[in-house]
C-alpha cells in the first residue's frame, strides 16, 4: 500500500450495468482532477445472473485493490419501466456497493441527472455529450478513449463527486428577506 499525500485523493466511479458496467479512476490533488484509468467490466459471456454478479464483486474488488480509492461514487439506477431490468440492475449495482464496503470505502449516489448537469449543465445530455465534455475537461486523448461509453459514464460520476467536493454545505434557504435578516443580524448594518 503507497502512503499517498494528505491533499490527495483516489475516487472510484461507477456505472453500474448488466452487460457492461463502466468505471473511471480520477486522481485528484488539490483542486485538480487527472483521469488514472477507465473501463468496462464486460459481463455479456457469463449465462446466469449469479455468474454475472460474481464477477461485478471480483473485478470491482480487483479494481479497488489496484487503485486503492479513498471514496467510492456510483450513478443511482433511472426509473424504468420495465421492473425486472430495474431489479437486475439494482443488483448489479448492490454487489459493487457490497465491494466497496467490504474494504472500507464511503459511497455516494448520484442520480443520473445531477450527474450529466454536472458535467455538462445539461440533465438530458447524451452519453456522447457526457464523453465529449470529460475529454476536454480531462484532457484525454482520442486513441485514450474506448469504444463503450459506459465507461465514460463511470469516469462521470467519480467526476460528478469530484465536483460536489469543492462545494460548500448547503445552508438553509432564506424565505424572505425578514427570514434572512432574523438568521443573520450580524450582516444588517441599520436603516437607512
Amino acid at each position: 500500500m503507497t502512503d499517498k499525500p494528505n491533499s490527495e485523493k483516489i475516487i472510484l466511479g461507477i456505472d453500474p450495468g448488466t452487460n457492461l458496467m463502466g468505471y473511471g479512476v480520477l486522481r485528484v490533488t488539490g483542486n485538480k482532477a487527472v483521469m488514472e484509468t477507465m473501463g468496462v467490466i464486460d459481463l455479456r459471456k457469463y449465462a446466469g445472473p449469479y455468474l454475472k454478479l460474481g464477477r461485478i464483486f471480483e473485478r470491482v474488488t480487483g479494481i479497488i485493490e489496484s487503485y486503492l480509492p479513498d471514496e467510492m461514487a456510483i450513478e443511482a439506477p433511472f426509473f424504468g419501466k420495465n421492473v425486472q431490468s430495474m431489479l437486475k440492475l439494482g443488483r448489479a449495482q448492490g454487489v459493487a456497493i457490497a465491494a466497496a464496503i467490504h474494504r472500507d470505502i464511503p459511497i455516494t449516489e448520484y442520480a443520473p441527472l445531477k450527474i450529466k448537469m454536472a458535467i455538462t449543465g445539461n440533465g438530458q445530455a447524451s452519453k456522447e455529450q457526457v464523453a465529449g465534455m470529460l475529454t476536454r475537461m480531462l484532457h484525454i486523448r482520442e486513441e485514450d478513449m474506448l469504444p463503450y461509453m459506459d465507461a465514460t459514464d463511470g469516469l462521470a460520476a467519480a467526476y460528478c463527486h469530484f465536483l460536489q467536493m469543492g462545494k460548500p454545505a448547503v445552508a438553509q434557504p432564506y424565505h424572505s428577506w425578514k427570514d434572512f435578516i432574523r438568521k443573520n443580524p450580524d450582516k444588517v448594518k441599520g436603516q437607512i
